[in-house]
């Protein structure tokens, strides 16, 4: 168990990151407090030049097994004002983080070998993920786990899963162009109102398995002016697609593309499209989640390991093993009693689980160490 220092001083940490959030690819201060508590305990965290965000590794040796955080948070608004809030627990996650590595620098010297502790700007955005693979901080990394703070609706307070499955997402956003016209004479332009209702019309169309859970609508959509006598010919909208598995995302992918380019075609206009963040479905993998099942076991006891969590909620996490599909990962459900729910302006939890979870994680690493120790010892 985590000594009572460590608890004091997971507390403070906890307070202030909850105090000072800040939004996707903004959090310098953020940044800054975790690399200088690093130092503090004689690592080497290695920050950006062109991003927030940082890593840092624990033990000897080229890292195979890794624990990622994210640090960013959401800008909402909160008693009437529009701020950055913390209500998807990553002042949870972040002091989780920390408290591993308090955990595993004192056993620093008897590690089996290095840990990467990534932390992960702009999750919210699902751009910090693909942001640390493009910078190869997970080539060498053979486990790589994460986790995420449940609401009680999935997850009692107390239990912890040692699997998330979390659907696909894709965002995209486009603009049609047509033709402006007179209300009285429409036989002269292409009213991108039309146009738009032939998309949500298009897409109610795209066969899915009907074993399988996705959705695709049209979110947004912006045209015409103050005038009602004109027709509008140009029109934004956005599109929001979910999956719960990355091959009916495809699915629904190749089914949009050819709606728009039916509805292009009929009407003669151009739909100009991109998209504008994509989040992966979770792949978790068996031996890491086996890793995860023990590592709870050994820390809270068998009667509080809970289930794997199926969940329609999206997370950058999985982008991961979505790019470098050989890497094993799971993430630790961390039932801690959130309420009313996540992304709540007033989201609350029980902040007593984040030491509890910091023990289940450094449990998992070194579970992890040692299988990857074993492998090697026997090629």
């Amino acid at each position: 168990m985590a000594n009572q220092t460590i608890q004091n001083r997971l507390q403070t940490i906890f307070e202030y990151l909850h105090n000072n959030p800040e939004t996707s690819w903004n959090e310098v201060n953020t940044t800054s407090y975790i690399a200088n508590i690093l130092k503090e305990e004689g690592l080497q965290p290695k920050t950006f030049d062109n991003m927030t965000g940082l890593y840092v590794d624990i033990g000897k040796g080229t890292p195979k097994v890794g624990f990622r955080t994210d640090i960013d948070a959401l800008w909402q608004e909160v008693d009437g004002e529009f701020r950055a809030n913390h209500s998807c627990g990553h002042d949870g996650h972040m002091t989780m983080a920390l408290g591993t590595i308090f955990m595993l620098k004192e056993m620093e010297s008897s590690l089996p070998g290095a840990v990467r502790i990534l932390f992960q700007p702009a999750e919210e955005k699902a751009q910090g993920a693909m942001a640390f693979v493009k910078e190869g901080i997970i080539d060498s990394l053979q486990f790589l786990f994460g986790t995420h703070v449940r609401p009680l609706v999935e997850l009692q307070d107390g239990n912890y899963a040692p699997a998330l499955y979390h659907g696909a997402a894709k965002l995209f956003i486009g603009k049609i162009i047509g033709v402006d016209a007179h209300g009285a004479r429409p036989e002269q332009g292409v009213n991108a109102i039309e146009v738009a209702a032939s998309l949500v019309d298009g897409m109610k169309r795209i066969w899915i398995s009907p074993t399988q859970s996705a959705s695709i609508k049209m979110t947004q959509i912006t045209a015409g002016g103050s005038s009602t006598n004109i027709i509008p010919g140009n029109a934004t909208f956005s599109i929001d697609a979910r999956a719960q598995n990355n091959e009916t995302m495809e699915a629904l992918t190749t089914g949009f593309e050819k709606v728009v380019a039916a509805v292009s075609t009929l009407y003669g206009v151009s739909i100009d499209y991109k998209v504008e963040s994509h989040i992966a479905a979770a792949q978790v993998d068996g031996e890491a989640k086996a890793m995860m099942k023990q590592a709870i076991i050994d820390v809270a006891g068998e009667e509080n390991c809970a289930q794997d969590v199926v969940t329609p909620g999206g997370e950058d996490f999985h982008f991961y093993t979505y790019s470098k599909p050989e890497l094993q990962t799971t993430m630790l459900g961390l039932g801690c009693g959130v309420t009313p729910g996540l992304h709540h302006p007033k989201m609350t939890f029980n902040r007593e689980r984040l030491t509890t979870g910091a023990e289940i994680v450094t449990r998992a690493l070194m579970l992890a160490l040692q299988h990857v120790e074993r492998s090697g010892k026997n090629d």
